[in-house]
């Protein structure tokens, strides 16, 4: 439309002779600009159309009242395409934004739920986090309770060993034979029979209790073990006295003296045994003291030790002492 305005404009400055070659003139500027407007991409559909006028000769043979009319019908159809195309174009931006709602709501959403997971994460990280120090105080709790049980093991070793102190034990006495002398006469026996500078000592027989013979594995009928009670230095004595004897009998049949501890102590001065050996063998005066200590003289001094890992540690400290005891600790 501009262009056919401009058109006109420079046709009205122009002198002309006549009307005849005026619209001659103008009628072949206007069949070129309409060849302009046919190849434009708007009016591609409109060449195929049997209303549009595409023929040269069919413009020029029109007047000027066909022309204008003509002019108008191509201008109202351009009008319409264009008004279609915008409809159109109208309806591909809806759909757009249809579906860019569409997307924004996915993507709202998505969120949703992305905020939900993590929400359970949290919650899942909590209770995950709560169950670990529970069972962290559980751990705690059983450790506090196995250290506990061990204290109260260990109380009682040693109360039984505190009541045990001045007790002496009899290993080996055939059964029956109580019956008939009574286990204060057999004791007795055995210290005018062994130990016959020791009749002053003050031991009484308090209990027997059958244990199988270690001496004779083969023998069914089991020994037993007698006990006696006495001052803690008249077992010491006994005791001494029966080591440096080595074997005590009763009438022929071996026996043995002990001290009368609680197993585990019992136990606890046999693993002293072989470190026992060796420190005597060095004469270094070793001696295994109540419950279960071992105490040896050193450098003029003496050291009491309770376990191996404290003796381990001290003969850290002394090469000598750490050459006599390799491999012991």
């Amino acid at each position: 439309m501009p262009a056919l305005r401009k058109y006109s404009t420079a046709v009205t400055r122009q002198t002309l002779p006549n009307n005849g070659e005026y619209n001659s003139l103008r009628r072949k500027k206007t069949t070129s600009k309409m060849k302009k407007l046919r190849n434009h991409p708007q009016s591609n559909q409109q060449e195929n159309s049997p209303k549009t006028v595409n023929n040269e000769t069919d413009l020029c043979s029109l007047t000027d009242l066909e022309f204008k009319r003509e002019i108008v019908k191509i201008l109202k159809e351009l009008r319409e395409d264009m008004n279609s195309n915008a409809d159109t174009l109208r309806k591909e931006l809806e759909n757009i934004r249809r579906s860019q709602e569409k997307l924004e709501h996915s993507f709202a959403e998505m969120q949703t739920e992305l905020g939900a997971v993590k929400t359970r994460m949290n919650n899942a990280e909590e209770r995950i986090s709560d169950m670990e120090d529970r069972i962290m105080e559980i751990t705690q709790s059983g450790q506090q309770t196995e250290n506990r049980i061990k204290k109260l093991e260990s109380n009682i070793r040693d109360l039984w060993d505190n009541i045990k102190q001045a007790n002496l034990r009899i290993i080996g006495i055939p059964e029956g034979v109580e019956k008939d002398k009574g286990m204060e006469n057999i004791f007795e026996e055995i210290i005018a029979g062994n130990f016959p500078n020791l009749k002053d000592t003050g031991f009484k027989i308090q209990e027997a209790q059958k244990a199988p013979n270690k001496l004779n594995p083969n023998r069914s009928t089991p020994r037993q073990n007698k006990n006696g009670k006495g001052k803690v230095s008249d077992k010491e004595r006994i005791l001494k006295a029966a080591r440096e004897k080595q074997n005590v009998t009763y009438k022929g049949t071996p026996i043995r003296l002990s001290a009368d501890f609680s197993t585990e102590t019992l136990q606890a001065r046999r693993e002293w045994q072989e470190i026992f050996k060796v420190l005597k063998g060095k004469n270094m005066q070793p001696r295994i003291l109540y419950p279960a200590r071992i105490s040896f003289k050193i450098e003029g001094e003496i050291k009491i030790f309770s376990n191996k890992q404290k003796l381990k540690e001290y003969s850290n400290t002394k090469p000598r002492l750490k050459e006599i005891l390799k491999g012991l600790l």
